[in-house]
């Protein structure tokens, strides 16, 4: 049964690495970034102060409750509950809220989790009220998760997420549906961890709503019609950002007091060209104190993210664990971002 398990894991990165080194060799013959061209941009966004300050390199890591983000597989290596809140002020003064709980049972550990992205309100302008007709409005994006995930034998876990996707600008929004599928598995090489995850492999998003009704004349050549018909207009229907993440990690120094942690991710998503993550973390007094390092979206021309740090406390009383992250992420256009992260474990 074992052995059987080792083949699919075997088969299952052969695909990804096949999969990963066709799209490159695709996007190097055309000069399309793709960027901009699916809905639900906030699915992109990272989760997790602790996998911001590593840069992101955490498919392979991930054994907490964020694991619903990165790859569901990780809650199959959970050992005790969790739950979780980060909040951070993304760009442009929008605020991004991810809150999450997750509970070890005998058939498995299950999750679940809200994503909210949300803009301060804005004025509603016209060509005829340039500064504002009164009027305000937002936008607002949300993610609400169900995951599961299991570890099958020692080495091996799997998990699966199923995400119910919500976009809304004034009176017109958008729902789309959305399936994660990850493994993680430990090699026998020094506890040498690989991982795999696809995320947000799911339906088109089409926004509809009030604010696409006008006034529309069918037949413009002919008089004596009407004239004043109203009508919705059909908008373009765009693809959800599907992300297939492959990582490595492992430890290089691994004591009592001391530990020292590199990971690598190579990412391939739908809307932009590959890319690497580079992450690297320090425990020390048993992982009370931790520090951590990362670089974001190596290899990609005009990124974005860059360099990340972080660091992070835990303590653990009789019964319940407090883990606070912090991590300070560099954006090459707009301001840096901080995220403040919290988990209770019981």
């Amino acid at each position: 049964m074992e052995k059987s398990v080792y083949l699919w894991v075997i088969l299952f990165w052969m695909c990804s690495i096949e999969t990963v080194a066709y799209a490159q060799f695709a996007n190097e013959t055309r000069e399309v970034t793709r960027k901009g061209t699916t809905a639900a941009e906030f699915l992109s966004i990272p989760v997790g102060a602790r996998a911001t300050g590593m840069g992101g390199a955490v498919t392979a890591l991930t054994a907490d409750v964020t694991a619903m983000y990165w790859n569901p597989a990780g809650l199959g290596l959970l050992t005790r509950s969790s739950i979780a809140a980060e909040h951070a002020t993304w760009l442009a003064e929008i605020n991004f809220n991810y809150a999450a709980a997750a509970f070890p049972t005998r058939f498995g550990t299950l999750g679940a989790a809200v994503t909210a992205m949300g803009t301060p309100d804005m004025r509603v302008t016209t060509v005829e009220d340039q500064e504002g007709t009164g009027e305000t409005f937002d936008a607002s994006s949300y993610a609400f998760t169900l995951s599961w995930g299991k570890s099958l034998t020692e080495r091996f876990a799997f998990g699966a997420s199923a995400k119910i996707i919500t976009e809304q600008i004034w009176h017109s929004q958008a729902r789309g549906l959305a399936l994660d599928l990850g493994t993680v598995f430990v090699t026998p090489f020094r506890g040498i961890r690989l991982g795999a995850s696809i995320s947000n492999f799911g339906t088109k998003m089409e926004m509809a709503g009030d604010d696409l009704l006008v006034v529309a004349d069918i037949d413009p050549a002919n008089r004596g019609n009407n004239e004043s018909n109203r009508a919705y207009l059909k908008v373009d229907s765009y693809n959800l950002p599907l992300i297939m993440r492959i990582g490595l990690a492992g430890e290089l120094v691994e004591t009592g007091q001391v530990r020292v942690t590199i990971a690598v991710d190579v990412l391939s998503p739908n809307n932009s060209n590959q890319f690497a993550n580079l992450g690297a973390e320090l425990g020390l007094l048993g992982d009370l104190v931790t520090v951590r390092a990362g670089y974001s979206e190596l290899f990609l021309e005009d990124s974005i993210r860059s360099l990340s740090l972080g660091a992070g406390l835990r303590y653990d009383f009789s019964a319940v664990g407090i883990v606070m992250d912090y991590a300070y992420e560099r954006q090459r256009y707009f301001n840096d971002v901080n995220r403040i992260s919290m988990a209770l474990l019981f």
